[in-house]
C-alpha cells in the first residue's frame, strides 16, 4: 500500500510510483482501509517483440499516462496473478521564464498497453484508439537536396533545461543538451514557445542515443507543435540501434502514428550523431535523415503556427546539438 504525503491519497499497487492527482512522489504506508476507490482498466497481455509504435501494442500520447508502451523485453514486470494495468495520468508542468521571455512546458507520458492484434511486422500500419494511421509516401526517396532558406535562427538550449521535473532529467553540457524519462515505459518532450515557429521553415537538430541503449519510443525533433507539448503536433522520432524511424501526432491524452516504425540506411547506428530535418512546404512536410529525404506527408494535424521541441522516450538518454530552424 502506498499514500501520496500531499493529497493522502492511497493506492493498492505498489509498483506505482507517482499520485494520479498531483504528481507527487508515493511512499510506502501500514496498511489501512484506503481513503478511496482506485480506477483500473483492463490489460490485454501483451508480447515481448518489437512492434509499430512501441511494442506489445500501441502508443498513446500521455495517454492516462501519455501512452507509451514499455521497450519490447525491458517493460517493467507485472505480477502473473494480475489481470489488469494500471494506467498512470502524469502531467506535469513546469514553465521555466528565462532572459528572452522563453519558457520550456515539460509534459511526461506513460504508455498505455493496447490489443495485441498490432502486429509484430514493422512493415504493417498499427491502428490506436480505433483511429486510422496515415501511411505518408509509399514511394520512398533516397535522394538528396539543398534548401534555399538561409535566415537562421538557432535554440538557445540552456533555455531548455529544466530546474526541476518529477519525470525527466535535462542538462546543458558542453553545448550538448541531455534529456531522459526517469522511468521505461514513459516518454518526455518539451516544447518551445511562439517565437519558434516551424511553419513555412526548415528545422533541424542532430541527435545521439548516448548509451546505445535499447527503447521502444524513440527520440528527436518535435515540430508544429502547440506550446504545450503532445496536446497537438508531430514527432519526427529515430531508433538509431535497430536504424529505423517513425512519425507520431499529438492530440491530448493520446499519441497516434502517422508513420510507423521504418528501416532506414539513412540512419547511423549506435551512438553516433543522425541530423533530422523537417522542411515544411506548400503542400507537404519533407523528412530528412543526415540529409537524406526519406519520406513525406501532408500537413493534416499540424498546429497552426506550432513550434519546435525536442523528444526521447523509455528511459533512453537523448543528447541535442545544433537546433536549427531556418526560414
Amino acid at each position: 500500500m502506498k499514500i501520496c504525503p500531499r493529497c493522502q491519497k492511497t493506492y493498492s499497487d505498489d509498483n506505482l510510483n507517482f499520485c494520479l492527482e498531483d504528481g507527487s512522489v508515493l511512499s510506502a504506508m501500514s496498511q489501512q482501509p484506503p481513503l478511496a476507490e482506485t480506477i483500473h482498466i483492463p490489460q490485454v497481455p501483451t508480447q515481448p517483440q518489437q512492434v509499430p509504435m512501441s511494442q506489445p501494442g500501441a502508443q498513446a500520447g500521455w495517454n492516462m499516462g501519455a501512452p507509451q508502451q514499455q521497450a519490447y523485453s525491458m517493460q517493467p514486470a507485472r505480477k502473473s496473478s494480475k489481470a489488469w494495468i494500471w494506467v498512470v495520468v502524469i502531467l506535469g508542468v513546469l514553465i521555466l521564464v528565462c532572459g528572452g521571455g522563453f519558457a520550456g512546458l515539460v509534459y511526461i507520458g506513460s504508455q498505455i498497453e493496447k490489443s495485441n492484434t498490432a502486429t509484430n511486422s514493422d512493415s504493417k500500419s498499427a491502428t490506436t484508439n480505433s483511429s486510422k494511421t496515415f501511411s505518408g509516401n509509399t514511394n520512398i526517396s533516397t535522394s538528396t537536396s539543398t534548401s534555399t532558406r538561409t535566415d537562421l535562427e538557432t535554440v538557445d538550449m540552456k533555455r531548455l533545461v529544466q530546474e526541476f521535473s518529477a519525470f525527466g532529467n535535462t542538462e546543458l553540457v558542453g553545448g550538448e543538451f541531455f534529456m531522459s524519462s526517469k522511468q521505461k515505459g514513459y516518454y518526455y518532450a518539451i516544447a518551445a514557445t511562439e517565437e519558434y515557429t516551424t511553419e513555412k521553415s526548415d528545422t533541424r537538430v542532430t541527435v545521439r542515443n548516448v548509451d546505445n541503449a535499447s527503447g521502444s519510443m524513440g527520440y528527436g525533433l518535435v515540430f508544429h507543435s502547440d506550446t504545450r507539448p503532445l496536446q497537438q503536433g508531430y514527432a519526427f522520432l529515430i531508433d538509431s540501434k535497430r536504424k529505423k524511424y517513425r512519425l507520431v501526432r499529438h492530440i491530448p491524452k493520446d499519441e497516434k502514428t502517422v508513420i510507423n516504425w521504418t528501416t532506414s540506411t539513412a540512419i547511423k547506428e549506435g551512438g553516433e550523431d543522425n541530423v533530422l530535418e523537417v522542411r515544411d512546404l506548400d503542400d507537404t512536410i519533407e523528412l530528412y535523415i543526415n540529409g537524406t529525404k526519406v519520406n513525406s506527408i501532408r500537413n493534416q494535424y499540424g498546429y497552426s503556427g506550432g513550434v519546435a521541441g525536442l523528444y526521447s522516450g523509455d528511459g533512453v538518454k537523448a543528447g541535442f546539438k545544433n537546433f536549427e530552424i531556418r526560414k
